[in-house]
């Protein structure tokens, strides 16, 4: 999988087309992306002896294919590509050739 953790993303397919947000947490072995703000669910949670019943919403996973990584340079939606810079390995944005970093400044 491409894409990491703090990725800043855009939906391209499903209900949430359109939407841009931040990648929480990644399921490689289903290759799926969990995304803030997107593909939010409502679970009724039944009240307990402990605890009063509650409605939560929650972000769903959503397939890694429904979603591209923005590019840095021109905000739109594009490919990843691996080039060797310097000895690193280096994702690199195919729309213009930018090295992609997230917020945590992995590369």
């Amino acid at each position: 999988m491409k894409l990491k953790t703090n990725d800043t993303v855009v939906i391209i397919a499903g209900k949430d087309k359109g939407k841009k947000g931040k990648i929480i947490r990644l399921l490689v072995a289903k290759n799926q992306i969990v995304v803030e703000k997107v593909n939010i669910r409502t679970r009724h949670m039944k009240k307990t002896a402990s605890a009063a019943g509650e409605i939560v919403k929650y972000e769903a996973p959503i397939s890694a294919s429904n979603a591209q990584i923005l590019d840095p340079k021109s905000g739109k939606p594009t490919r990843i590509a691996y080039k060797t810079i310097a000895g690193q390995k280096t994702r690199i944005a195919v729309r213009s050739g930018e090295p992609l970093t997230n917020e945590k400044g992995t590369k």
